[in-house]
């Protein structure tokens, strides 16, 4: 699939600045990637993306490694570099990164009052988006909840690994056809995480969020399981029909 709409991409050349890298570069099309610019499956065009960005082709080429490294991306001999198709396995893999990640921060925590407006104006968000129908919001409000739970620990380490987690995770998360079904469950439980660290209670917050994620691991890798068919192990090739689906909405 030829990647589409590039040139509205040259809007983020503003972001590189007079020092462009290949990491800021790998930052913006990170980014696209998890907003769904670029859904699963796409092939990305060097010509493309190099002429929006305004970047060298091996500034392009060292960016696409480092994203290949994180695992969103997978080049293919011969025939490019596309957006990564995980399969059901990666799904379940991602989420218990995510239980011994999110539940060590909360678990570590130490003695309230903890720096929660982040966190609170994270569930602010799905709420709205939620009242309006905005349900690719409501994921992407979600997803800054759980960045925000882990900015808590303080650590550019954790949050660096977390980004990489969470963007894998919104490519399982675009191709799920009813996110409403997926998301409004959690909006009510993301409060009640918030409400029990606004109270001081970690453990409680530590339970829920254990809870939490067990729960939404069994939905997410169902529901992903139904949207496209990917075998076990590791998906390094578009499945049959997934180049054929529609660009999803940058809303994420």
């Amino acid at each position: 699939m030829a990647a589409s709409g590039t040139g509205d991409l040259a809007d983020d050349r503003a972001l590189l600045g007079r020092t462009s890298t290949a990491e800021r570069v790998a930052d913006i099309l990170r980014t696209r990637v998890a907003e769904g610019y670029f859904p699963p499956g796409t092939r990305l065009s060097e010509d493309g993306i190099g002429g929006a960005l305004g970047v060298s082709r091996n500034t392009l080429r060292e960016a696409f490694r480092l994203l290949t490294r994180e695992r969103l991306l997978v080049h293919e001999l011969n025939r490019g570099v596309f957006v990564r198709v995980l399969a059901v396995d990666d799904v379940d893999d991602i989420y218990r990164t995510r239980r011994l990640v999110e539940c060590a921060v909360v678990r570590g925590l130490g003695r309230p009052p903890y720096a929660l407006d982040a966190l609170a104006a994270a569930v602010g968000h799905g709420e709205t988006a939620a009242r309006a129908g905005d349900w690719p919001g409501v994921s992407t409000a979600n997803i800054h909840f759980h960045r925000e739970l882990v900015a808590l620990a303080a650590s550019a380490r954790t949050d660096e690994l977390m980004r990489g987690v969470l963007a894998e995770l919104r490519l399982a998360l675009h191709v799920v056809d009813d996110p409403r079904a997926l998301h409004e469950p959690y909006l009510a439980r993301n409060r009640e995480i918030l409400d029990a660290l606004r109270a001081g209670e970690r453990t409680t917050a530590e339970d829920l969020l254990a809870r939490y994620l067990d729960d939404s691991r069994t939905r997410v890798a169902a529901a992903y399981a139904q949207a496209v068919d990917t075998p076990a192990g590791p998906a390094d090739r578009p499945p049959t029909g997934m180049a054929a689906r529609p660009p999803a909405s940058p809303a994420g």
